[in-house]
């Protein structure tokens, strides 16, 4: 799946004290850029420095053509994939922390290649975790 890059940030979980002022910037930045886009917006977790406590990249993409800086997801790639609940407004945070506590009990192995999160226009959201 190539995905065209709207917005990037480098960031760190643990260690940016200016995280999710950082990331609501890029989402809001992006989503000013496209405008009346009509499909699924991605936020895409790539070039992983180590882990999910290590340095990363996060982009919001889209599928169509948008300038030239884009992204190239493996289609042989396996992934386990998280269902957001959008009832709750952490619902996006929640699973994340879901995700981190199973990779922590040896549940989901991880391969930290490409991870990406999809919200679809019906309002679903889905994370896509990239597995050995």
């Amino acid at each position: 799946m190539k995905l065209f890059l709207v917005n990037s940030i480098r960031t760190n979980n643990f260690n940016d004290e200016q995280i999710m002022g950082k990331i609501q910037n890029m989402w809001e930045e992006a989503y000013g850029n496209l405008g009346y886009h009509q499909n699924s917006i991605f936020g895409i977790y790539y070039d992983y420095e180590s882990d999910y406590k290590g340095d990363y990249s996060l982009s919001v993409g889209i599928e169509e053509s948008y300038g030239e800086a884009f992204v190239e997801i493996p289609k042989n790639g396996k992934y386990e994939i998280f269902k957001v609940d959008t009832t709750d407004e952490k619902g996006v945070i929640n699973t994340w922390s879901k995700i981190w506590e199973q990779e922590e009990a040896g549940l989901l192995e991880r391969a930290y290649s490409y991870d990406f999160e999809k919200y679809s226009t019906n309002g679903e959201i889905e994370i896509y975790i990239a597995i050995k």
